[in-house]
Protein backbone atom coordinates (compact mmCIF):
# COMPACT_ATOMS: atom_id res chain seq x y z
CA UNK A 1 0.00 0.00 0.00
CA UNK A 2 2.88 2.43 0.94
CA UNK A 3 4.93 1.29 -2.35
CA UNK A 4 1.60 2.39 -4.38
CA UNK A 5 0.68 5.96 -2.66
CA UNK A 6 4.47 6.82 -3.22
CA UNK A 7 4.32 5.93 -7.04
CA UNK A 8 0.77 7.56 -7.43
CA UNK A 9 2.20 10.54 -5.49
CA UNK A 10 5.76 11.22 -7.64
CA UNK A 11 3.23 10.33 -10.34
CA UNK A 12 1.09 13.33 -9.39
CA UNK A 13 3.97 15.61 -9.10
CA UNK A 14 5.49 15.14 -11.97
CA UNK A 15 2.58 16.34 -14.18
CA UNK A 16 1.66 19.30 -10.97
CA UNK A 17 5.27 21.03 -10.63
CA UNK A 18 6.10 21.17 -14.61
CA UNK A 19 2.66 22.21 -15.19
CA UNK A 20 2.18 24.68 -12.69
CA UNK A 21 5.25 26.54 -13.73
CA UNK A 22 5.97 26.09 -17.40
CA UNK A 23 2.12 25.72 -19.19
CA UNK A 24 0.57 29.35 -20.41
CA UNK A 25 -2.20 30.00 -18.44
CA UNK A 26 -4.66 29.23 -20.62
CA UNK A 27 -3.66 25.40 -20.92
CA UNK A 28 -3.16 25.96 -17.01
CA UNK A 29 -6.86 26.72 -16.32
CA UNK A 30 -8.26 24.20 -19.16
CA UNK A 31 -6.15 21.17 -17.27
CA UNK A 32 -7.33 22.37 -14.16
CA UNK A 33 -11.07 22.37 -15.45
CA UNK A 34 -10.31 18.56 -16.55
CA UNK A 35 -9.01 17.95 -12.64
CA UNK A 36 -11.95 19.36 -11.50
CA UNK A 37 -14.69 17.33 -14.28
CA UNK A 38 -13.26 14.61 -12.78
CA UNK A 39 -14.02 15.60 -9.29
CA UNK A 40 -17.32 16.29 -10.28
CA UNK A 41 -18.04 12.10 -11.55
CA UNK A 42 -16.65 11.64 -7.64
CA UNK A 43 -19.22 13.85 -6.65
CA UNK A 44 -21.93 12.43 -8.64
CA UNK A 45 -20.97 9.31 -6.18
CA UNK A 46 -21.81 10.74 -3.39
CA UNK A 47 -25.17 12.03 -4.56
CA UNK A 48 -25.83 8.38 -5.66
CA UNK A 49 -26.09 8.48 -9.15
CA UNK A 50 -25.12 6.01 -11.81
CA UNK A 51 -22.30 6.24 -13.56
CA UNK A 52 -23.76 7.38 -16.90
CA UNK A 53 -25.00 10.41 -14.83
CA UNK A 54 -21.68 10.83 -13.55
CA UNK A 55 -20.18 10.96 -16.52
CA UNK A 56 -22.32 13.50 -18.10
CA UNK A 57 -21.89 15.66 -15.06
CA UNK A 58 -18.09 15.35 -15.05
CA UNK A 59 -18.09 16.60 -19.09
CA UNK A 60 -20.75 19.75 -18.55
CA UNK A 61 -18.87 20.44 -15.21
CA UNK A 62 -15.39 20.25 -16.98
CA UNK A 63 -17.07 22.37 -20.40
CA UNK A 64 -18.57 25.26 -17.42
CA UNK A 65 -15.10 25.74 -16.32
CA UNK A 66 -13.33 25.39 -19.99
CA UNK A 67 -16.13 28.15 -21.15
CA UNK A 68 -15.46 30.50 -18.43
CA UNK A 69 -11.90 30.56 -18.79
CA UNK A 70 -12.79 31.13 -23.22
CA UNK A 71 -14.99 33.67 -22.40
CA UNK A 72 -13.31 35.81 -20.10
CA UNK A 73 -9.41 35.39 -20.59
CA UNK A 74 -8.42 38.63 -18.78
CA UNK A 75 -10.06 37.16 -15.30
CA UNK A 76 -8.13 34.36 -15.19
CA UNK A 77 -4.72 36.15 -16.27
CA UNK A 78 -4.75 34.58 -19.97
CA UNK A 79 -4.55 38.47 -21.82
CA UNK A 80 -3.53 40.28 -19.16
CA UNK A 81 -5.22 40.18 -15.56
CA UNK A 82 -7.84 41.26 -14.46
CA UNK A 83 -9.18 39.19 -11.68
CA UNK A 84 -11.66 41.90 -10.06
CA UNK A 85 -14.94 40.71 -12.32
CA UNK A 86 -18.31 40.74 -10.67
CA UNK A 87 -18.73 36.97 -11.47
CA UNK A 88 -15.55 36.26 -9.97
CA UNK A 89 -16.92 37.57 -6.22
CA UNK A 90 -20.12 36.46 -7.15
CA UNK A 91 -18.21 32.48 -7.21
CA UNK A 92 -15.87 33.75 -4.25
CA UNK A 93 -18.82 35.17 -2.29
CA UNK A 94 -20.91 31.94 -2.43
CA UNK A 95 -18.27 29.73 -1.19
CA UNK A 96 -16.70 31.84 1.32
CA UNK A 97 -20.52 32.24 2.70
CA UNK A 98 -20.95 28.39 2.49
CA UNK A 99 -18.13 27.82 4.03
CA UNK A 100 -18.00 30.19 7.04
CA UNK A 101 -21.63 30.45 7.90
CA UNK A 102 -23.45 27.16 6.70
CA UNK A 103 -21.06 24.23 7.29
CA UNK A 104 -20.45 24.46 10.82
CA UNK A 105 -24.19 24.36 11.22
CA UNK A 106 -24.46 20.96 8.22
CA UNK A 107 -21.56 19.38 10.06
CA UNK A 108 -23.65 19.85 13.33
CA UNK A 109 -27.02 18.77 11.63
CA UNK A 110 -24.94 16.21 9.20
CA UNK A 111 -26.76 16.03 6.41
CA UNK A 112 -26.45 14.76 3.50
CA UNK A 113 -26.39 15.30 -0.64
CA UNK A 114 -29.29 14.39 -2.52
CA UNK A 115 -30.83 15.88 -5.49
CA UNK A 116 -31.14 19.12 -6.88
CA UNK A 117 -29.61 20.90 -4.18
CA UNK A 118 -26.76 18.46 -3.60
CA UNK A 119 -25.87 19.24 -7.42
CA UNK A 120 -25.86 23.03 -6.56
CA UNK A 121 -23.86 22.40 -3.11
CA UNK A 122 -21.41 20.45 -6.01
CA UNK A 123 -21.02 23.40 -7.63
CA UNK A 124 -20.35 25.65 -4.75
CA UNK A 125 -17.78 23.55 -3.67
CA UNK A 126 -16.43 22.46 -7.03
CA UNK A 127 -16.32 25.60 -9.32
CA UNK A 128 -15.34 28.12 -6.97
CA UNK A 129 -12.16 25.64 -6.69
CA UNK A 130 -11.18 25.46 -9.94
CA UNK A 131 -11.28 29.31 -10.35
CA UNK A 132 -9.26 30.09 -7.48
CA UNK A 133 -6.65 27.35 -8.74
CA UNK A 134 -6.43 29.37 -12.09
CA UNK A 135 -6.52 32.94 -10.63
CA UNK A 136 -3.70 32.11 -7.46
CA UNK A 137 -1.72 30.53 -10.27
CA UNK A 138 -1.99 33.54 -12.52
CA UNK A 139 -0.22 36.06 -9.40
CA UNK A 140 2.70 33.65 -9.81
CA UNK A 141 3.16 29.55 -9.33
CA UNK A 142 5.01 30.18 -6.54
CA UNK A 143 1.52 31.97 -4.93
CA UNK A 144 -0.37 28.54 -5.57
CA UNK A 145 2.21 26.76 -4.32
CA UNK A 146 2.40 28.16 -1.02
CA UNK A 147 -1.28 27.88 -0.48
CA UNK A 148 -0.70 24.28 -1.11
CA UNK A 149 1.66 24.43 1.61
CA UNK A 150 -0.13 26.08 3.84
CA UNK A 151 -2.87 23.14 3.06
CA UNK A 152 -0.28 20.23 3.58
CA UNK A 153 1.39 22.02 6.42
CA UNK A 154 -1.79 21.92 8.26
CA UNK A 155 -2.25 18.23 7.16
CA UNK A 156 0.78 16.93 8.54
CA UNK A 157 0.67 19.05 11.91
CA UNK A 158 -2.23 17.99 12.79
CA UNK A 159 -0.97 14.37 12.00
CA UNK A 160 1.93 14.41 14.00
CA UNK A 161 0.22 16.34 17.13
CA UNK A 162 -2.57 13.81 17.17
CA UNK A 163 -0.70 10.77 17.23
CA UNK A 164 1.77 12.30 19.76
CA UNK A 165 -1.09 14.20 21.82
CA UNK A 166 -4.51 13.41 20.85
CA UNK A 167 -6.84 12.38 23.47
CA UNK A 168 -10.48 14.78 22.87
CA UNK A 169 -12.08 13.48 19.56
CA UNK A 170 -12.92 16.68 17.19
CA UNK A 171 -15.85 14.95 15.72
CA UNK A 172 -16.07 11.24 16.26
CA UNK A 173 -19.64 11.00 14.55
CA UNK A 174 -17.69 11.73 11.28
CA UNK A 175 -14.25 11.21 11.62
CA UNK A 176 -13.34 9.37 14.43
CA UNK A 177 -9.55 9.76 13.84
CA UNK A 178 -9.40 13.44 14.29
CA UNK A 179 -8.36 15.04 17.64
CA UNK A 180 -8.61 18.87 19.34
CA UNK A 181 -5.10 18.36 19.84
CA UNK A 182 -4.37 17.42 15.92
CA UNK A 183 -6.35 20.55 14.99
CA UNK A 184 -4.17 22.45 17.99
CA UNK A 185 -1.34 21.47 15.82
CA UNK A 186 -2.36 22.14 12.99
CA UNK A 187 -2.81 25.78 13.97
CA UNK A 188 0.77 26.20 15.14
CA UNK A 189 2.21 24.55 12.38
CA UNK A 190 0.64 27.00 9.57
CA UNK A 191 0.70 30.11 12.41
CA UNK A 192 4.79 29.43 11.71
CA UNK A 193 4.76 28.51 8.80
CA UNK A 194 2.51 31.25 7.13
CA UNK A 195 4.55 34.07 9.56
CA UNK A 196 7.38 33.14 8.09
CA UNK A 197 6.21 33.07 4.22
CA UNK A 198 4.26 37.02 5.35
CA UNK A 199 8.22 38.13 6.58
CA UNK A 200 9.55 37.59 3.25
CA UNK A 201 6.66 37.94 0.54
CA UNK A 202 4.08 40.10 2.19
CA UNK A 203 6.08 42.54 4.14
CA UNK A 204 4.22 46.03 4.09
CA UNK A 205 0.88 44.65 2.04
CA UNK A 206 -0.68 42.99 5.24
CA UNK A 207 -0.94 44.25 8.53
CA UNK A 208 0.64 41.23 10.50
CA UNK A 209 -2.87 40.83 13.20
CA UNK A 210 -4.92 40.41 9.77
CA UNK A 211 -2.24 38.28 8.62
CA UNK A 212 -2.34 36.25 12.00
CA UNK A 213 -6.44 36.17 11.55
CA UNK A 214 -6.31 35.37 8.17
CA UNK A 215 -3.81 32.26 8.90
CA UNK A 216 -6.44 31.45 11.75
CA UNK A 217 -9.41 31.51 9.33
CA UNK A 218 -7.70 29.51 6.67
CA UNK A 219 -6.70 26.70 8.78
CA UNK A 220 -10.31 26.18 10.68
CA UNK A 221 -11.22 26.12 7.01
CA UNK A 222 -8.90 23.85 5.67
CA UNK A 223 -10.48 21.35 8.62
CA UNK A 224 -13.81 22.11 8.11
CA UNK A 225 -13.39 21.05 4.19
CA UNK A 226 -11.55 17.81 5.08
CA UNK A 227 -14.78 16.85 7.80
CA UNK A 228 -17.35 17.95 5.12
CA UNK A 229 -16.25 15.29 2.40
CA UNK A 230 -15.76 12.95 5.62
CA UNK A 231 -19.12 13.61 6.61
CA UNK A 232 -20.60 13.04 2.67
CA UNK A 233 -18.31 10.09 2.32
CA UNK A 234 -19.93 8.49 5.58
CA UNK A 235 -23.21 9.68 4.64
CA UNK A 236 -22.79 7.90 0.73
CA UNK A 237 -21.70 4.68 2.48
CA UNK A 238 -18.30 5.50 0.79
CA UNK A 239 -14.59 4.97 1.83
CA UNK A 240 -13.00 7.14 -0.77
CA UNK A 241 -14.18 9.26 -3.24
CA UNK A 242 -12.73 6.49 -6.21
CA UNK A 243 -9.67 4.98 -6.42
CA UNK A 244 -8.38 6.90 -9.56
CA UNK A 245 -5.52 7.91 -7.38
CA UNK A 246 -4.06 4.31 -6.19
CA UNK A 247 -3.29 4.57 -2.98
CA UNK A 248 -4.98 8.12 -2.21
CA UNK A 249 -8.57 7.22 -3.80
CA UNK A 250 -9.68 10.22 -5.61
CA UNK A 251 -9.58 13.73 -6.72
CA UNK A 252 -12.12 15.15 -4.03
CA UNK A 253 -9.83 12.84 -1.47
CA UNK A 254 -7.01 14.77 -2.08
CA UNK A 255 -8.64 18.56 -2.47
CA UNK A 256 -11.25 18.18 0.13
CA UNK A 257 -9.12 20.56 2.37
CA UNK A 258 -8.14 23.00 -1.23
CA UNK A 259 -11.90 23.21 -2.14
CA UNK A 260 -12.94 25.30 1.30
CA UNK A 261 -9.98 26.98 1.99
CA UNK A 262 -8.11 27.88 -2.04
CA UNK A 263 -11.54 30.29 -2.79
CA UNK A 264 -11.22 32.22 0.67
CA UNK A 265 -7.81 32.15 0.23
CA UNK A 266 -8.18 34.31 -3.32
CA UNK A 267 -11.46 35.84 -1.88
CA UNK A 268 -9.19 37.62 0.98
CA UNK A 269 -6.03 38.71 -1.41
CA UNK A 270 -8.68 40.27 -3.59
CA UNK A 271 -9.59 42.52 -0.99
CA UNK A 272 -7.00 43.22 1.23
CA UNK A 273 -3.96 42.63 -0.97
CA UNK A 274 -4.56 42.89 -4.83
CA UNK A 275 -6.43 46.13 -4.12
CA UNK A 276 -3.21 47.44 -1.53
Amino acid sequence: MLKTRVITALAMMAVLLPSLFWLPQSAWALLIAAFIGVGAWEWGALLGWSNGRRVLLGMVTAVACALLSLLDPAAIGAAGFQPAQTWVFVFYGLSTAFWLLLIPFWLKARWAVRGLPGLLVGAVVLLPTWLAMVQLRAIGPGVLLAVFAIVWMADIAAYFAGRRFGKRKLAPSISPGKTWEGAYGATVGVLVYGLLIGHYFLAGQVALPLWIVALLIVTAVSIIGDLFESLLKRKAGIKDSSNVLPGHGGVLDRIDSLTSTLPVVAMVWLLFIQRA
